[in-house]
């Protein structure tokens, strides 16, 4: 994980793909995957430009999620 300005990186590691309210709580973004859900259906979360409603969401490397003035951009 690095932090440049409002922008972070996310890296996946061994791992396919990372949920976005897993990502949220790993990016410590949230204090709490109920939070992470909560916020999330409430709307404001965007994946590659385009809101997303579902805390389940797979991201896989390449995809971009914008939150509360950040920008996290996922990585193999």
């Amino acid at each position: 994980m690095k932090k440049n300005d409002n922008s972070l990186n996310f890296k996946l590691g061994s791992h396919e793909y990372v949920e976005l309210k897993n990502l949220l709580k790993l990016m410590d973004l949230v204090n709490s995957g109920g939070e992470a859900k909560y916020i999330i259906k409430e709307g404001g979360i965007y994946v590659n430009g385009e809101e997303e409603l579902r805390p389940g969401k797979k991201l896989r490397a390449g995809d971009t999620v914008t939150f509360d003035n950040h920008t996290i951009i996922i990585e193999a």
